[in-house]
């Protein structure tokens, strides 16, 4: 996982979980080449960004499943 900016390719498509209440308490995901995927606060979208390999994502995902980084 590298924080980064917005990434310099063409622009991303953001999305938010449709689980998400209007409360701007979300992180988007977006697709990137390779099959990456990069993560963002929506409050701040012009702020960092979290990007992931395949691989590293996948490993993130299965974490979040399995209660790897607790409650916050």
């Amino acid at each position: 996982m590298k924080p980064t900016t917005q990434p310099a390719s063409a622009p991303l498509e953001w999305v938010k979980s449709s689980y998400s209440g209007n409360n701007g308490n979300c992180v988007e995901v977006a697709a990137l080449p390779g099959g990456g995927r990069a993560l963002r606060d929506s409050k701040d979208p012009s702020g960092p960004v979290l990007t992931f390999t395949r691989a590293e994502f996948r490993a993130f995902i299965a974490g979040a499943r399995d209660g790897e980084f607790g409650e916050a």
